[in-house]
């Protein structure tokens, strides 16, 4: 199994179908800032919106199916199951304070939210197992929208835009947000360069992660035999050696920097040059209609 192939995440994908990749990277760092930031303090509609314009996006930005459907279903799946546990955890929990105040202190909300428990459970008895009663109440249920939306936003956007986008216009777009800071004398230059080799570092732990796999699924381990103790033990080896095999590729590339004596840091360079055709044109305008139509809808809609 190839997970750099089959698994694309955190990577660029090379290709000329999608016209996300000719949007300028300015642009595409403003509007993941929109699904980065406009959650927060947000209402659950708001969250759902953005998740589906994120779906929406995905669907129709004509990238292969290969690039970005089994890291979305396992996205969906895990920000699905983090939302359950945050429903499940989070209901059928009484404050500590709600003794100590005075009930008629709520009569207000509990005339407007009549129906405060979508959901409640009563007292049942299977076989010789107590189930007690259980609520899902109102405020579970948005707390569990707003954890998994949160997580889904917030990794596939980042996703989306660093599978069409080289990591050179990414560092240019943000020494271009960042250039009034050179003037205060912030070394701007060594950041984003920073910035860049931890980009250019992340196929890297996906190749060690992926070295991990195959070397476990060679020698056929029975953890079945081992017991639970043992195969704990074996996993705990494993991750050690992951991280050992991480560490020592980056110390590998400190010393490769070090050797050189002088490291000459232009973010001019990276950027990328579009041909001046009329459908980048179109495709930008139309991203700045996006940026301000989110921003207009935001204000409108998305508070709590």
């Amino acid at each position: 199994m190839n997970i750099l192939t089959k698994f694309s995440v955190g990577q660029y994908v090379y290709g000329n179908r999608s016209w996300l990749r000719i949007i300028d990277s300015r642009l595409k760092i403003i509007i993941v800032m929109i699904f980065l930031i406009t959650p927060i303090w947000a209402g659950p509609i708001w969250r759902l919106s953005l998740v589906i314009c994120l779906l929406l996006i995905t669907f129709l930005s004509l990238l292969p199916s290969r690039v970005w459907w089994r890291s979305i279903c396992f996205l969906s799946l895990l920000s699905l199951l983090i939302g359950c546990l945050t429903i499940l955890a989070s209901s059928d929990i009484q404050s500590l304070d709600s003794y100590l105040r005075n009930p008629n202190e709520l009569q207000v909300v509990v005339e407007n939210y009549k129906k405060w428990n979508i959901l409640q459970i009563p007292s049942q008895k299977i076989w010789f197992i107590n189930f007690g009663p259980y609520n899902f109440s109102r405020k579970a249920f948005e707390l569990g929208i707003k954890t998994s939306t949160l997580i889904f936003t917030v990794v596939h956007s980042v996703n989306l835009m660093l599978l069409t986008t080289l990591q050179e216009d990414i560092v240019w777009g943000l020494s271009w947000f960042l250039n009034p800071l050179r003037k205060i004398g912030l070394p701007i230059s060594k950041w984003l360069f920073q910035l860049l080799i931890a980009l250019r570092f992340v196929p890297l732990v996906q190749e060690e992660f992926q070295n991990i796999i195959k070397s476990v699924s060679v020698r056929s381990i029975n953890f079945r035999n081992l017991g639970f103790k043992k195969s704990f033990n074996v996993l705990l080896i494993l991750v050690e050696r992951l991280f050992q095999n991480i560490f020592l590729r980056i110390d590998q590339g400190a010393e490769s920097l070090l050797s050189k004596k002088h490291i000459l840091i232009k973010t001019n360079r990276f950027r990328t040059l579009y041909p001046s055709k009329s459908i980048n044109v179109i495709v930008n305008t139309l991203s700045i209609c996006f940026i301000c139509i989110a921003i207009f809808l935001r204000k409108l809609y998305g508070s709590l």
